[in-house]
């Protein structure tokens, strides 16, 4: 139910955007194709560092760790680590089946598709551990999250259509996302071969921000998890 919602949602917004701007298929090569790849980072950057955790869990294994002079910050590091590289492996086939099959590189972005991609793993991570921290507060009855709640940005991400297409409320919600600044800015390189630096500093701004907030909440659930006895008992 929730993911063909999602999908409703987005679609209708994008078919809203093209019924008002018939030419800008024509105008935009390529630029679908890049929001899918860099959609796929975000998406991989919080799925990559969620299931290593959850990994630990289902073998029971967060116990032993913990039980080890491994420090919950170290955790931190290493899952960000593992997911950074699942995501470069995972976009290795998506890059390579574009250029393959549509003639597409997303590299002709140039140096901002570093910045893109280092704002979007950014993002995914911070989603990522809050996953991380509700699963060890509440069990693996919460590890849905980690498959579908990625997905419940993609409308106010704007990964086809510019932010201006949302509803006026939605596109306070839409400037408040790392996520919807990237593509915003994606397609200001695309189309105009301008690269947004005021884009990329609110969007580094926000991203540092909610990392900080993501740390902390997985903090605290780690630390309630432990005074309740739950590292040695969560798993499948």
């Amino acid at each position: 139910m929730y993911w063909p919602t999602v999908q409703m949602i987005l679609w209708g917004l994008v078919s809203t955007f093209l019924l008002t701007n018939s030419s800008w298929i024509a105008q935009a090569s390529g630029v679908l194709l890049a929001g899918v790849i860099l959609w796929d980072v975000l998406f991989r950057g919080q799925l990559g560092l969620s299931l290593v955790f959850l990994e630990e869990m289902w073998s029971r294994n967060l116990g032993h760790l913990f039980s080890s002079p491994l420090r919950p910050w170290e955790l931190i590091v290493a899952l960000m680590m593992i997911s950074l590289l699942r995501t470069l492996i995972g976009m290795g086939g998506a890059v390579g089946f574009a250029i393959l099959l549509y003639h597409f590189s997303i590299f002709e972005l140039g140096l901002p598709l570093i910045a893109f991609f280092f704002n979007l793993i950014f993002m995914g991570r911070s989603v990522g551990l809050v996953v991380c921290g509700l699963v060890l507060r509440f069990g693996l009855g919460a590890e849905s999250l980690a498959w579908f709640l990625i997905f419940a940005f993609a409308p106010v991400s704007c990964i086809y259509y510019p932010m201006d297409i949302l509803p006026e409320w939605l596109i306070h919600v839409a400037e408040a996302l790392p996520s919807a600044l990237v593509f915003e800015g994606m397609r200001s390189v695309m189309f105009d071969g301008v690269f947004r630096h005021d884009l990329f500093w609110r969007a580094l701004g926000l991203n540092a921000i909610y990392m900080a907030l993501a740390i902390a909440a997985f903090m605290a659930f780690f630390r309630s998890a432990r005074k309740r006895g739950l590292l040695h008992q969560i798993g499948e």
